[in-house]
């Protein structure tokens, strides 16, 4: 049996130019799927009774999870001072206490504050960024996911209203 192993005479990419990872891709973008047709439904179907708590359940989800995204990072970054670990900590549940409510006002109401959270969130994704090393793909890849979610829940809030 051969132990010899293959190095590839190729550079490894910087961590700028790192594509997202396939995987990180298809689950990214294939979590906004839920978003897109529920936001359609309220759009050619108001009238659907379960379309509305249907997307706020899951916006809450999905903002209860990037909100964890930041407990993660708190446990992994290395360098981080115990003050920064500590706001990264405490910040990763402020979603899940948005996110909650949320689903208990009247649908326009409640998506307006998932809205709220989602922004908010990237903000604090861009303050983390700045104080650590995350992978050079992840900002981009939020702002996307987020202006999308976002621009879904918004077209929930109007078709509820309407």
């Amino acid at each position: 049996m051969s132990t010899h192993i293959h190095r590839s005479t190729q550079p490894l990419p910087s961590p700028s130019s790192a594509p997202t990872p396939p995987v990180v891709a298809w689950l990214g973008y294939g979590g906004l799927l839920p978003f897109l047709a529920l936001a359609a439904v309220g759009l050619w179907a108001p009238g659907t009774p379960w379309w509305s708590a249907a997307l706020l359940a899951y916006g809450a989800v999905i903002l209860s999870f990037v909100g964890a995204l930041h407990w993660g990072f708190a446990m992994a970054q290395s360098g981080m001072s115990a003050p920064e670990r500590t706001r990264c900590f405490v910040w990763s549940v402020v979603p899940s206490l948005m996110a909650w409510p949320a689903m208990l006002l009247p649908p326009a109401a409640g998506f307006m504050l998932l809205i709220a959270g989602f922004a908010v969130h990237l903000v604090q994704d861009h303050r983390l960024a700045a104080r650590t090393s995350l992978p050079a793909w992840y900002l981009p890849l939020r702002w996307r996911l987020t202006v999308t979610a976002c621009a879904c829940l918004a077209v929930g809030a109007w078709a509820a209203s309407r």
